[in-house]
């Protein structure tokens, strides 16, 4: 996307797709309906939602030192940590800690589609594998995610279809229940097979260094636990001072997501250990010999400063912004960049600094608000898209 013309023949295109039609038409009406139950059913998570708004604004404003504090933590719990100021530095810490040759499973992580790891350990020669069905999908098509927890989204079953039977050289019927178990078997012998998982998180706890991992799926937990080596990358604003902040953080986070509870909530401190042998502590057992978190900056520290665009940094990667965007509806992902909508725009000016990518994106928002009303951090995207319009209309 370089030049206005680009961006809008991008939209346009995506808005007469049919198959983007038919895919997000049945999403949105599935996540409606799933998350007015589970709010229904667990009412004081909206009220919880407020509290969790002042965690996260509190913690962001203190982001590199609960990184420190979280670096000790996962260091005393005798793991790596590390921080990074840039996304090259990022790339460069997790490039020397992989090396090459080396089978890799992946959990769906935006923070790594933010700094391209999957396609730079590729490069070096590495074989990578993501693990989320979603993220397969994409990754097999030689696509890119269009939505924040459900990449895949404009891929109908009748696409998904046709891609795993050339996978498989089988004929399969778009039925979802057996193009699951496909994906299943194909993936299976490499969670084993691999050297080294990767992570993201939802959500870390600065004082104790746990990870925080939700999931439906089960992948993550099976990347995180069965290679030797785990490996996080996790954006700074993801940290919060407390385990009990952290529950929190979570339950919100999953019930926006249109879940009344998630299959898996992974908590991960540090490496696999036991002491079942004289009570000496003793490190690789069962799970990963080693583990490594970095922690990323990326731009994060100079988002915080602006009184208005650090909102983007509260966001808590539930996704339901955009089942509500109307503009998303009809484009999907083609609406925004890395982290779509609103929040891309934010990105794309801020941390990227590509003005002109944001300005595309932050012009196409109608600033209708309906984003704010679903958001469980009332993030005001309308407020930041003016906001960001005047810096680039002023140049800055």
């Amino acid at each position: 996307m370089s030049t206005f013309s680009d961006y809008k023949k991008e939209i346009m295109t995506a808005a007469h797709d049919e198959r983007i039609s038919l895919a997000l038409s049945r999403a949105i009406k599935s996540y409606r309906a799933n998350t007015a139950n589970a709010l229904k059913k667990f009412p004081h998570t909206i009220k919880m939602a407020e509290e969790v708004q002042e965690i996260k604004s509190s913690a962001i404003a203190q982001m590199r030192k609960l990184a420190e504090e979280a670096s000790a933590a996962i260091e005393e719990n005798h793991g790596k940590a590390y921080i990074a100021n840039t996304n090259a530095e990022a790339l460069s810490i997790i490039e020397k800690l992989v090396g090459t040759n080396k089978l890799i499973v992946k959990g769906k992580s935006m923070t790594c589609d933010e700094i391209g790891l999957r396609e730079h350990l590729e490069h070096v020669g590495n074989e990578v594998y993501e693990t989320d069905l979603g993220e397969f999908i994409v990754q097999k098509l030689e696509s890119k995610p269009l939505h924040i927890l459900s990449p895949a989204i404009h891929v109908p079953k009748e696409d998904v279809a046709r891609l795993f039977s050339r996978l498989t050289g089988e004929e399969l019927p778009p039925d979802i229940t057996q193009l699951v178990a496909t994906a299943r078997k194909l993936l299976r012998e490499k969670f084993f097979a691999a050297d080294i998982g990767i992570s993201g998180a939802n959500v870390v706890a600065a004082e104790t260094g746990t990870l925080f991992m939700i999931e439906n799926e089960g992948n993550v937990r099976l990347s995180t636990s069965a290679p030797s080596v785990h490996i996080a990358l996790i954006g700074m604003e993801k940290l919060v001072p407390t385990l009990s902040d952290a529950y929190k953080v979570s339950e919100v986070t999953w019930r926006y997501a249109n879940y009344g509870v998630p299959s898996y909530v992974s908590l991960v401190s540090g490496p696999s250990k036991t002491g079942d042998i004289e009570k000496v502590t003793t490190y690789g057992a069962h799970g990963p010999k080693e583990m490594h978190v970095v922690f990323l900056d990326g731009g994060r520290s100079e988002l915080e400063k602006h009184p208005i665009l650090r909102q983007a940094l509260f966001c808590l990667r539930c996704g339901g912004c955009l089942y509500e965007c109307p503009v998303f509806a009809v484009t999907a992902g083609h609406f925004g960049d890395k982290y779509f909508a609103a929040n891309g725009a934010v990105w794309a000016g801020m941390i990227d600094k590509d003005k002109e990518k944001a300005a595309a994106i932050a012009y196409t928002c109608l600033t209708c608000g309906r984003c704010k009303v679903r958001c469980p951090m009332k993030i005001d995207a309308p407020e930041m898209m003016v906001a960001l319009r005047r810096l680039i209309a002023d140049g800055e």
